[in-house]
């Protein structure tokens, strides 16, 4: 272990993972370690038996669940947009030759009460149950105009600059009521709150052409896709890449404390007595604790079901948006449903996740408008954890920190920090103009 490395990479969380990935891609010597036994640390992937022990202790499951080895219950279940950055930098790296990908079934959001179909063109935004007559004709047209939007083509902003114009603006030209707007910018353009009314349009028009363009890509119900056996599977295709390129991974080592020199930068790490050498560190929040601050706190339940979410076409895998208006709360609450389909179940079992930002400390309760839309299930557990976010400067110690998982079940966000923080280390902007068939859905 006394070599020199260029980056030493602790923790083998989703975001470390890609990032080592990206790394060794760039002809970086990458050393990758973590403290735990197993790949994923946060992002784990964990069998029945493990599920139990974590949240029941000595508990056993009970044996009607069927076989431990046949379920693969994400911690941080997030679904990825077909066209979106997280696929681009798969396929960039090339890790997809490892993955299996298939569609997700559907894309719902909970409106006055009920689970509705998230419309994402004009046609759908006709049939759609969420809107009269009248606002479904003015939101068909808000959908034409956002399909024919082009940045390059000032013939299709209708002489509006959308860096200038805000959301807000933009809804009231087509005369949009709030409540389509609740639904589009929440459940299509997939903002956490309502801050972005009062910012420029442009990057709503955005989200919303990447959903549709999504949603188009495999004529499913849904712009999302998901690996087979679940996001577990994803650290693994990235240490594989990462050897491949002469990278190292090591599990279970104790500790991994950092050493800085006088100057008070990196200047490498050291468990169990030996110390490899390096110029930057790249860790999770949990490596560097002096190094990040406390900045919300994530609520949420698991459950093993045995159906699908009721109103959402028997569908087998699932997000549900809940805005925050329609819950008189401050951040939005999502429900995630995968299975057997997915290979993340035994035949016939479902595994549903319910999540937000927690404003309390009593995750049952607050969770609880989600939990009711789940119908019967077969174990809920409950859970919180807190989410921290990096406050060092990076130019001045060499450590770039990734922010913990938020509560949202698709990745934008997290994708966006992974991208960020390559920019921080590397000094470049990631090249993500690939072809986007490389990533192609498992057949049935």
């Amino acid at each position: 272990m006394d070599e020199e490395y260029d980056v030493i990479v602790l923790g083998t969380g989703l975001k470390e993972c890609i990032l080592s990935g990206l790394l060794s891609v760039d002809g970086l010597k990458v050393l990758h370690m973590d403290r735990n036994d197993y790949y994923g640390g946060e992002s784990a992937s964990l069998n029945l038996i493990q599920l139990w022990k974590r949240f029941r202790g000595n508990d056993k499951p009970p044996a009607h669940l069927g076989s431990s080895r046949d379920y693969n219950v994400d911690m941080i279940p997030k679904f990825m947009m077909a066209n979106g950055n997280l696929v681009r930098v798969l396929i960039h790296t090339d890790v997809t030759k490892y993955l299996y990908f298939k569609a997700v079934d559907g894309s719902y959001v909970f409106n006055k009460g009920k689970v509705h179909k998230v419309p994402a063109t004009d046609m759908e935004a006709l049939k759609s149950p969420l809107m009269g007559i009248f606002e479904k004709r003015r939101a068909r047209k808000f959908f034409i105009y956002v399909q024919n939007y082009e940045d390059s083509d000032p013939k299709t902003h209708e002489g509006m600059d959308l860096t200038r114009v805000t959301t807000r603006e933009l809804i009231a030209k087509y005369g949009l009521d709030d409540n389509t707007m609740d639904f589009i910018g929440h459940a299509l353009a997939l903002h956490r709150d309502d801050r972005y009314l009062n910012e420029p349009a442009l990057d709503t028009v955005k989200r919303m052409k990447l959903y549709a363009e999504s949603l188009a890509r495999f004529q499913g119900g849904s712009p999302y896709i998901y690996p087979l056996y679940g996001l577990g599977e994803l650290p693994q295709a990235f240490a594989r890449l990462s050897a491949v390129y002469g990278g190292t991974y090591m599990l279970n080592k104790p500790e991994c404390k950092v050493e800085f020199d006088e100057e008070g930068k990196v200047a490498g790490v050291t468990s169990e007595g030996e110390t490899a050498k390096c110029k930057k560190v790249v860790c999770d929040p949990s490596y560097l604790t002096n190094k990040v601050r406390k900045v919300g706190r994530v609520a949420r339940a698991i459950a093993i079901m045995s159906h699908p979410i009721p109103s959402t076409d028997e569908s087998h895998s699932v997000q549900v948006v809940l805005p925050q208006k329609q819950l008189g709360r401050r951040s939005d609450m999502y429900l995630f449903c995968c299975s057997y389909t997915h290979n993340v179940a035994p035949k016939g079992k479902f595994i549903a996740f319910v999540s937000t930002e927690a404003e309390t400390d009593h995750p049952a309760v607050e969770l609880k408008p989600g939990i009711d839309l789940l119908g019967p299930v077969d174990e809920i557990f409950f859970d919180m954890y807190d989410r921290y976010e990096p406050v060092n400067e990076p130019s001045l110690d060499n450590c770039f920190i990734s922010t913990s998982y938020d509560a949202t079940t698709h990745f934008e966000s997290t994708v966006t920090d992974v991208l960020n923080m390559y920019t921080m280390i590397t000094g470049k902007v990631l090249d993500l103009s690939v072809d986007l068939s490389a990533a192609s859905a498992a057949e049935e």
